[in-house]
Formats: C-alpha cells, sequence, structure tokens
C-alpha cells in the first residue's frame, strides 16, 4: 500500500491495523538517551516524597515535569 492510500484510509477512519507491521513500528524522536543528573539529597527526598504521594517512579516524575516545562504547560512558555 502506498503512503497516500494509507493516509487517506486513516483520515477517512478506517481500520489501517492490518497494514502495520507492528515489529518494526517506531516513534520518531522518542528514543531514549540516558542522562545522568545530581541532586542534593534533599531534593532527591522532595522527589520521592511527591514520587510516592502520585504513584509513580521518581524518574516519571521528573520525565514528566521536565516535559511539561519545556512544553510551555503550567502557564510558563519556553
Amino acid at each position: 500500500m502506498k503512503a497516500s492510500e494509507f493516509d487517506r484510509r486513516f483520515d477517512a477512519g478506517e481500520d489501517i491495523a492490518e497494514a502495520v507491521d507492528w515489529d518494526k513500528a517506531q516513534r520518531p524522536n522518542l528514543e531514549p538517551h540516558r542522562v545522568n543528573v545530581d541532586f542534593p539529597s534533599w531534593v532527591v527526598g522532595k522527589l520521592d516524597q511527591e514520587a510516592q504521594r502520585l504513584g509513580i517512579t521518581r524518574q516519571a516524575l521528573i520525565k514528566v515535569w521536565i516535559a511539561d516545562r519545556l512544553e510551555g504547560r503550567n502557564g510558563k512558555a519556553v
């Protein structure tokens, strides 16, 4: 199937699942890259408290907060 046909069917709301090779699917610009950041222990403690309150991991909390800030959420444009 050509891309134009795929797009037309998708835009029409048709089920295109059979046309996708899910084993080879990629999400552009979402490949993980490891970054190490050092925080003072009081910051780690506060992060852990907030993560526990929300029921998520510290890593997930940091990812969400940074993504929100970079995308200009919470009323502060970047």
